[in-house]
């Protein structure tokens, strides 16, 4: 039976408890107070020294931490054979640890390896089509036996293919789960989720006995592009919750690249749509590799980082209309937030926050922390 460093898990799971005490808040408190030990035992007082809490919250917190107790975590952990990685241990995934919200705990049964720190994310629809499964598990596979680590929701549809298609090529592949792992969701992919235990990971940030809400799952795919170096759309309708993911992507820095599908069908609806917003079309595994290479920073980039931003800073590329042009311009002499490209295009708010998602899909221009922007 697995048995955690209870001492040490302790304050952080507590933290992990308290509703409302999300991944920026507990940035907030850590950084004021050093330590989870040091938030936990501060007073009300010092708690409403934190930066936009105020007095209200800081109470709520206070009584949050005498109210929650940890022990029925630490007995599910050791029940299910769950560890956790907190961040600010080296264990912690370096990718992961770079995103604008890391989350400050992570549940995980299974192992995180260096290895996966070439990881690339593949999601889509739960309902897909054949020819959406068939791609999935095909890319996935490819991609296993080039090396890569396959991120996915676990799932149905898309995401449990893409497992399938890791596992197939016996090669490694991690869950991101929007609930807690005392309980696996759907519960028909529990087989599923043990396979992929013994060949990589699956992990969360909920606390073990949280059930799976819907406003949970936006917020697990910033942790699957934030594991990844890319993010692969398979198939997704118009408003497929797979979107969120490239939006994700796209705020991390993270290429997106998407499988285009028939434009009779409404499954590709959304896919289709992030390639005529910029994201890269690719058919095959091929595709993927070439765009990855093309992607990472060549040798001579990372030896003469001088010449690189000479050029990036004299040449405009000469692909823009008039309006990604002006909000290019405008980057080019200092980081913009989206107000203050409004005002430097004279476009309205909706042509400017389309053309930012395009430009950064083409990786003309980043987004920052702070949803501030700069060019590439």
């Amino acid at each position: 039976m697995y048995e955690p460093d209870v001492e040490d898990l302790k304050p952080w799971i507590l933290l992990n408890l308290v509703p409302g005490l999300g991944p920026r808040l507990t940035k907030a408190l850590l950084e004021k107070f050093h330590s989870p030990e040091a938030v936990i035992n501060a007073s009300v007082q010092d708690l409403a020294q934190v930066p936009h809490l105020g007095f209200n919250t800081a109470t709520k917190l206070f009584d949050s931490f005498k109210k929650y107790k940890t022990d029925q975590e630490i007995a599910s952990m050791r029940i299910h054979g769950v560890k956790a990685i907190v961040i600010n241990k080296p264990d912690y995934p370096s990718s992961l640890k770079s995103i604008w919200d890391p989350p400050p705990i992570l549940f995980l049964k299974g192992e995180i390896l260096p290895c996966d720190d070439k990881s690339i994310a593949i999601v889509g629809s739960r309902s897909c089509t054949e020819y959406g499964k068939r791609m999935a598990r095909k890319l996935a596979k490819g991609l296993a036996l080039a090396g890569y680590t396959i991120v996915s929701g676990l799932a149905r549809g898309i995401d449990a293919e893409a497992h399938r298609g890791a596992l197939e090529a016996s090669g490694r592949t991690i869950a991101v789960l929007a609930g807690g792992l005392s309980k696996i969701y759907p519960p028909e992919h529990a087989g599923l989720a043990a396979d992929i235990t013994g060949k990589g990971a699956i992990l969360s940030e909920a606390p073990m006995l949280q059930a799976p809400l819907p406003g949970m799952f936006p917020a697990r795919n910033r942790i699957i592009s934030g594991l990844s170096k890319a993010i692969i759309l398979v198939e997704a309708a118009e408003k497929s919750g797979a979107l969120v993911t490239a939006v994700h992507a796209s705020e991390q820095g993270r290429p997106v690249l998407a499988l285009p599908g028939s434009v009779e069908s409404s499954a590709s609806g959304g896919t289709n749509s992030l390639i005529r917003k910029g994201a890269v079309l690719i058919r095959d595994v091929d595709d993927v590799l070439q765009e990855l290479k093309d992607w990472a920073p060549s040798f001579s980039q990372k030896l003469l980082p001088g010449i690189e931003e000479a050029e990036k800073s004299l040449k405009i590329p000469d692909n823009l209309d008039e309006a990604e042009a002006q909000i290019w311009q405008a980057l080019s002499e200092n980081e913009c937030n989206l107000d203050e490209l409004i005002r430097a295009s004279g476009q309205s708010a909706g042509i400017v926050a389309g053309k930012l998602l395009g430009m950064e899909m083409k990786r003309i221009i980043k987004r920052l922390p702070g949803s501030r922007f700069t060019i590439c």
